[in-house]
């Protein structure tokens, strides 16, 4: 049997461990607040109603094909995946030592169980978990399944697996951008962006008045992280570690400029699987605390090596399509080629909007619901809203609703299935729905209209900021939805 260990690895280890228990908590956290509401029993897209449509557990690997949904046991399900997760993130089965592999096994038992769970809930999420990450955050948590545990050195084939993941999420954002709008190859894009990013957070503001030298910088060296430096992942140590960490820095600079729900924090994660960990002592010596002597590594039982060998030939068998799609000069972003989300494409903002426009949600208790009538505004958590607001910081945590909003002006298409229904719980004064949002106009009794309208959003200028307070200035367009009202059977 070769050797497929990779001592030299424990910090990368430790760190993607717990980076990935983190990131499952997050997201357990999320479905637990949010999915009832989203995808439950009596929610906007319906997990029964899907079950319907798609009967067969191929098509969408869920255990609820077999149990049948829930709100009841879906909140089961995110408290074992809360469980776990902080199990995980603290160590716990990962330093057990037991005779006979059964700490190994049991470490990639945790594993595994949390990627199943998880895995049922994104692929009877519908359209409010048609994200990116969640591919992103299975994909890594599959691969933690083979990270092995304390007893054993850092497994070579997983940690090669994880930089492949991570060469992927950036090549392939890189060639969406080069492939895409014009902006890009002309060096403007990031004029806009900051602007008209989905979901702004604290900072964005600012970064969208940086100078525009410092907008055209931004875009060259997007291109240097997501074409470049990803080749450096599977070059010979220290170009590796030098490579991801510029590339962790890209990511953090992310972080500060926008909330992207955990996408920029799982992208992070994958990196930490290229430096080694003399680069990672030099640059932080306490972290040598967490190392462990190489001496004290027991050999991986024969089962596990033949595990790590089935592994590299699913990632290479697997990988086919998504290579052929970074290839093709029609490339899809954030597509998935199997059920189970084990290979998967990633790219983002191919194209960069020039303008914002938002979707504004008003009720009016009036008979009539002319312009006459009192309309009051119902206010998202994260989305532009209020101009007086600053916009919040909300990542790694995901407003799921309200990143749908921002799609809703692009096309009608993507709030097709729930955007309806979002407005008649809104009539009918949905507890759970209204949970979602961040201020509730009517709190006594529902409002016997609803309405929803389109306004054009810009930053404020810097003297526009001084001399009213304001973070955006915006102007109504039209009507986008409405007046509705319930019928008797209490829809729109």
């Amino acid at each position: 049997m070769p050797d497929l260990a990779a001592p030299d690895y424990q910090v990368a280890r430790f760190l993607l461990e717990r980076g990935i228990a983190a990131l499952y908590l997050v997201a357990f956290v999320v479905a637990l607040r949010q999915f009832p509401a989203l995808c439950g029993e009596r929610g906007l897209e319906p997990v029964p109603r899907f079950l319907e449509l798609v009967p067969r557990f191929r098509e969408a690997p869920t255990i609820f094909h077999w149990t049948g949904y829930s709100d009841r046991l879906l909140r089961t399900i995110c408290w074992v995946g809360l469980a776990l997760s902080v199990t995980l993130l603290l160590g716990l089965p990962q330093g057990l030592r037991l005779p006979l592999g059964l700490g190994l096994l049991l470490t990639m038992a945790a594993w595994f169980v949390l990627w199943a769970l998880y895995q049922s809930i994104v692929n009877v999420g519908g359209s409010f978990y048609s994200f990116g990450w969640e591919s992103l955050l299975l994909e890594v948590g599959f691969l933690a399944i083979f990270l092995g545990n304390a007893e054993i050195a850092p497994p070579l084939p997983a940690l090669l697996a994880v930089r492949w993941l991570a060469f992927r999420v950036e090549f392939g954002a890189g060639l969406i951008k080069l492939r895409g709008d014009r902006c890009w190859r002309e060096l403007t894009c990031m004029e806009w962006h900051h602007e008209t990013q989905p979901m702004p957070n604290p900072l964005s503001w600012l970064f969208h008045h940086l100078p525009l030298w410092f907008h055209r910088l931004e875009t060259i060296g997007n291109y240097v992280a997501q074409l470049v430096l990803p080749f450096g992942l599977f070059l010979p140590q220290p170009f590796a570690s030098v490579a991801a960490i510029l590339m962790i820095g890209t990511q953090l600079y992310l972080v500060v400029s926008g909330n992207y729900a955990w996408l920029n924090w799982a992208t992070i994660v994958t990196m930490l699987a290229a430096i080694s960990d003399p680069v990672a002592v030099a640059l932080v010596p306490p972290v040598g605390g967490l190392l462990a002597a190489t001496a004290g590594f027991v050999a991986p039982p024969a089962w596990f090596s033949f595990a790590l060998i089935g592994l590299v030939i699913l990632v290479v068998v697997l990988s086919y399509f998504p290579v052929r799609n970074l290839l093709s000069p029609h490339q899809a972003m954030n597509a998935s080629f199997d059920p189970f989300r084990l290979v998967n494409t990633y790219g983002a903002f191919g194209t960069v909007s020039r303008v914002r426009d938002e979707v504004v949600v008003e009720g009016t208790a009036a008979e009539q619901p002319g312009e006459a009538a009192e309309w009051r505004e119902y206010e998202f958590k994260g989305k532009p809203g209020d101009v007086h607001r600053l916009p919040p910081q909300v990542a790694p945590y995901h407003l799921r609703l309200d990143w749908l909003m921002w799609f809703l002006p692009l096309s009608s298409r993507y709030g097709e299935r729930w955007f309806l229904p979002f407005l008649g719980k809104l009539l009918q004064g949905d507890r759970g729905t209204l949970g979602l949002l961040h201020r509730n106009p009517f709190p006594d009794h529902p409002p016997r209209y609803v309405r929803a309208l389109l306004y054009r959003y810009r930053f404020t200028t810097l003297r526009e900021r001084r001399e009213t307070g304001a973070w955006w200035s915006r102007e109504r367009i039209g009507e986008y939805v409405g007046p509705l009202r319930l019928r008797g059977e209490g829809e729109p």
